[in-house]
């Protein structure tokens, strides 16, 4: 590794910046205690609704709503956002963010609940791209539930996947690093999937749905 890499990844990871509206959901989702995405994680979310051409996307933990900003401005003006987070409080305030940016009430469907619960309801193979970032032991399961609901060609999303630089260090084998290292490899070997480890963030995985 060259002595300029950590300095390239700096710069990589604040190339593109915040909104005001995105900056403001952000400090209020530090204030609720849900961990919002960084600006690069947001950008590539945004990168990836866009070349998706992304209508109909899941969010599994909605937070206060900064990843939904991010995705919906990349998704197309006609595209709706189906996000769910089992905290209502966090989901209030991810409404008054979107209504913040300008973002039509008819655009985004917030469901309080368990994603688990809630996944289960909605139509297979009906979404273009869904995007986990919740209770990462819940991962391999919300997994299952976005390839059932994911078309040909739909995006699926997981963050946190590098899980604090733990993932890449074998003799980290805690719980939560073991499911996301193991989630991981099982997704890169589906061989119905084209999937990659993008280093942004804390680590996001995307695989397209062959």
């Amino acid at each position: 590794m060259s002595a300029q890499k950590p300095a390239s990844w700096a710069y990589s990871e604040d190339f593109v910046a915040e909104t005001d509206v995105i900056e403001k959901a952000r400090v209020r989702s530090e204030e609720l205690g849900c961990v919002p995405v960084i600006a690069s994680v947001g950008a590539a979310l945004r990168l990836l609704a866009a070349a998706a051409n992304a209508k109909a996307v899941v969010e599994v933990g909605t937070g206060a709503g900064v990843s939904g900003l991010w995705l919906m401005s990349g998704m197309p003006s006609d595209g709706i956002l189906t996000t769910i987070d089992v905290e209502a409080e966090h989901q209030r305030a991810a409404r008054a963010a979107y209504a913040a940016a300008g973002i039509a009430s008819q655009r985004t469907r917030v469901i309080t609940g368990r994603a688990l619960d809630v996944l289960p309801r909605l139509t297979d193979s009906a979404y273009d791209m869904v995007v986990i970032d919740a209770d990462k032991a819940e991962y391999p399961l919300y997994v299952e539930q976005a390839l059932r609901l994911l078309r040909s060609g739909g995006v699926l999303v997981l963050d946190n996947m590098l899980w604090h630089d733990k993932v890449a260090d074998p003799a980290n084998r805690d719980e939560t690093t073991t499911i996301l290292r193991d989630l991981g490899k099982a997704l890169r070997d589906n061989d119905s999937l084209v999937t990659a480890l993008l280093p942004v963030g804390d680590g996001v995985l995307a695989a397209v749905k062959r």
